[in-house]
């Protein structure tokens, strides 16, 4: 039997305008393999932002009304077009990941019906989600929606983060805002594994926050003794690999400057071409959108600054690592990898210009949850 369910959607006309809009569509019975979910608890990730709202100026936002049907306009900058003309008069769905109950299956899929589920797959924005069960993970007895919700990006990302250091022979990791739900997570992986980790963050309450939570290096970037510290930290944890949510500005090229500082530290023997310590940079996240800033001849000539994704990370890992990997999730799901919300939110207060304004800051602290069965 045919069910309606909303949608969020998000939509970039050539005119430089992004809509927002709940967008009712029919959702058809389920094929043999798949089933249809209530949701009741998906969180807004920055990477769910950046489909969202992708490059607009949140603080052009606007409501208005469309065939009958409220929605949100906002402005794209000009200069920010070009790296939007792959999505134009596309109505696309957003939310990168959910949890809910199955309230529908098909004929392979049958014993689903009644359990609840985290999954990963997009459009998870709506009140229900039909979806492959390969793309469903039913939760352990007694746990939340809202505690199974964020199963994948964060949880894998940090975890992705030391597989992907230890395969390359890093043996510490820098990484930038580091106060985040994520960070707080990658923090506790390190303590537990015995990784030494250099946090950087942007305000002395984040810096009580993780040595509060026990973390060793944790440094201000808006400390006036910033880059010494850095190379301090780098120098006394060796670390060579570092994982940028930041992306613009000059944060990176001072994580690489340090890096190979500490690496001179250690050498007995004077170079023209600095150290011959391997140094990567990864930019994963880009909170800043300005411009990177690198000053390469402050990093030797042994380094590489490249990006960093979830999906092609898992994709060339292989399945025993990323089954390895989930099952630590599930085994610590509400402590190593417990995320803290502070505000839920329905489909339709998502779009709310305020509430909008609010879960765009993506200010340290403040995790959006939405909930569709609010309203």
């Amino acid at each position: 039997m045919a069910q309606k369910t909303r949608e969020l959607r998000s939509t970039v006309n050539k005119d430089g305008v992004l809509t927002l809009s709940l967008a009712e569509i029919v959702l058809n019975d389920p094929a043999s393999d798949e089933i249809i979910v209530r949701i009741e608890a998906a969180p807004i990730n920055p990477s769910d932002l950046g489909l969202l709202l992708g490059s607009a100026n949140a603080a052009s936002v606007r409501k208005g009304v469309s065939d009958g049907v409220p929605q949100l306009s906002l402005d794209i900058p000009p200069e920010r077009m070009g790296g939007m003309a792959g999505r134009i008069n596309q109505s696309l769905p957003v939310g990168n990941e959910g949890a809910g109950t199955v309230i529908a299956a098909g004929d392979q899929a049958k014993d689903w019906i009644g359990r609840r589920v985290g999954m990963i797959g997009g459009g998870m924005y709506a009140d229900l989600r039909k979806i492959k069960t390969r793309d469903a993970l039913p939760l352990p007895q007694g746990v939340t929606a809202a505690q199974g919700a964020a199963l994948t990006v964060n949880p894998m990302t940090a975890l992705g983060f030391v597989e992907t250091a230890r395969a390359e022979g890093h043996s510490a990791i820098v990484h930038t805002a580091a106060a985040s739900s994520l960070g707080q997570m990658l923090q506790r992986i390190c303590a537990q594994d015995g990784v030494p980790l250099v946090n950087i963050v942007r305000s002395d309450d984040q810096v009580r926050l993780l040595k509060d939570a026990g973390a060793t290096h944790v440094l201000n970037s808006r400390d006036e003794h910033f880059r010494t510290q850095l190379v301090d930290a780098v120098t006394e944890t060796g670390a060579t690999v570092a994982f940028d949510a930041i992306g613009g500005g000059s944060l990176g090229g001072d994580i690489m400057r340090a890096m190979e500082r500490g690496a001179v530290n250690r050498m007995t023997e004077y170079s023209r071409y600095g150290s011959s310590t391997f140094k990567q940079l990864y930019v994963y996240g880009a909170l800043d959108t300005s411009p990177m800033v690198l000053d390469r001849l402050a990093f030797g000539f042994q380094w590489r600054v490249s990006g960093w994704l979830l999906t092609p990370f898992m994709q060339k890992v292989g399945s025993d690592t990323v089954s390895r990997m989930r099952k630590r999730v599930f085994d610590d799901l509400t402590t190593t990898f417990a995320t803290r919300y502070t505000r839920t939110i329905g489909l339709a207060e998502a779009l709310d210009p305020e509430t909008l304004l609010a879960y765009e800051r993506k200010a340290t602290g403040e995790k959006f949850l939405i909930d569709p069965t609010i309203n």
